[in-house]
């Protein structure tokens, strides 16, 4: 790991997701790493949770049942400057990652993130660079994320998606149809 600041009192981590298998998962790992984790489903119970709590990390994921988590950027920056915040999303794409820069977050990281991988970017001082994930998403599966990132805000509607990607609609077809590449 690159230069960390961690001091025990420092490691409270608000963790706000609504996959209750995953925030559990995340939950679970990231207490086995050392931090004290307040988990919250959604972005009221993660804004009470943080006042509370007043954690130095927040793992957020952008898209939530009560809303978009980038909401909860600029509340949780109210509460303490100093935070420490990664967005997670299943559909990573360069616009979302501006945005998340943009309101505040430290860095955005694309689903299944590794609790390493979160880790090591929540602990990472500032103007200091993580180290690269040791298992990085493959090309393929970056271009599959895009296509479902797209479909999905087509509304998964098929013709949509393959003019909005300038692709022939059976080809998107095919691609939909097949399970995510590793």
């Amino acid at each position: 790991m690159t230069d960390v600041a961690t001091t025990q009192d420092e490691r409270r981590l608000l963790i706000v997701e609504d996959d209750t298998a995953f925030r559990n998962r995340l939950n679970l790992s990231m207490t086995r790493k050392g931090f004290t984790v307040f988990a919250a489903e959604g972005i009221e119970e993660g804004a009470a949770m943080a006042a509370d709590n007043m954690p130095q990390y927040a793992v957020l994921d952008m898209k939530l049942a009560d809303g978009n988590g980038l909401e909860l950027v600029p509340i949780l920056r109210q509460l303490r400057p100093d935070m420490r915040i990664v967005i997670l999303t299943g559909y990573g794409n360069i616009a979302s990652a501006v945005a998340a820069v943009k309101a505040g977050a430290v860095d955005f990281l694309a689903k299944p993130a590794d609790p390493d991988e979160i880790a090591n970017t929540l602990l990472t001082l500032e103007g200091a660079t993580p180290p690269p994930p040791e298992n990085p998403m493959s090309a393929d599966r970056v271009k599959w994320e895009h296509i479902q990132r797209v479909f999905e805000l087509c509304d998964r509607n098929v013709s949509e998606t393959a003019r909005r990607l300038n692709m022939h609609r059976r080809t998107l077809q095919r691609i939909l149809a097949k399970r995510s590449p590793q």
